[in-house]
């Protein structure tokens, strides 16, 4: 399972190796709205992470590790929130929690630690074999963590994927 925390937009997907194959089994985004309390949106993130994890099962996650720019340190604090309660939820339920950096994923999707959101996105739908582009840039994010962990936990990259 990968998940792209934010406060306002939180992307997840969970995938399943097979021999040969690497299937979507879900992906989405947990919204807030901006006008409820944050306590409010916390526990909302929280409660669809811990519906996810308990309907998928996944034996592992990956989350993005914390990142910001200088000039929105804001950001990088109410994504911190965010984060806190996604890793809490898993360890309620016994998963492991994997951080990797924004660049450590995009330098293993696309071969380019800097590429941007259009080009991991296109990245992911041909690693995955998916018809269309993953919308939003979350959803693309998370399945690049969980391609990525994927990968580093069991050796296992997409050929072929289904969906």
């Amino acid at each position: 399972m990968g998940v792209d925390p934010g406060l306002v937009a939180t992307g997840f997907a969970v995938l399943e190796a097979a021999p040969g194959a690497v299937t979507v089994l879900d992906a989405g985004v947990i919204t807030t709205v901006a006008t409820q309390s944050l306590e409010a949106r916390l526990n909302a993130i929280h409660r669809a992470v811990l519906d996810i994890i308990e309907s998928r099962r996944p034996a592992f996650r990956v989350v993005e590790d914390l990142y910001t720019e200088y000039k929105f340190p804001r950001t990088a604090i109410l994504m911190g929130h965010a984060r806190g309660v996604i890793c809490l939820a898993a360890r309620q339920l016994g998963v492991a929690v994997t951080a990797l950096a924004p660049s450590e994923v995009k330098r293993a999707i696309t071969g380019n630690g800097g590429a941007g959101k259009a080009q991991v996105q296109r990245s992911v739908q041909t690693l995955l074999g998916l018809g269309d582009l993953p919308r939003p840039s979350h959803v693309a994010d998370a399945l690049g963590l969980a391609v990525t962990g994927l990968a580093r936990a069991t050796g296992i990259t997409p050929k072929r994927a289904v969906r």
